[in-house]
């Protein structure tokens, strides 16, 4: 597994997502209290990107059905989707936003 880095800090102000494409995924990155977290932009339900969606705490909403995830663990928190969404680990080096992609 190799660090990517996919933003800086700056970048992405609290409460705020940006969406990168690393190493042919295309991810979302979620700033909740200083802490970063990544996880995929395309919804598990259908292929709707979340960064289009609305973020309210730790919960992304898919603009086209509904879906609602937790950014944290990519767990589903409402129908229609049934599949959680992949999360990728972060880690902040000096004002780098690293994600990991599988090598």
């Amino acid at each position: 597994m190799k660090f990517i880095k996919a933003a800086n800090v700056g970048d992405i102000k609290e409460g705020e997502i940006k969406r990168v494409e690393l190493d042919g995924n295309t991810i979302v990155i979620v700033n909740l209290d200083g802490e970063y977290y990544a996880i995929s932009d395309t919804c598990s339900h259908e292929e709707a990107s979340l960064s289009e969606g609305e973020l309210d705490g730790n919960v992304i909403t898919c603009p086209k059905h509904g879906s609602r995830f937790d950014v944290k663990t990519g767990r589903v928190l409402s129908l229609p989707a049934m599949f959680p969404i992949p999360t990728y680990e972060i880690k902040v080096e000096g004002t780098d936003i690293k994600v990991a992609m599988d090598n």
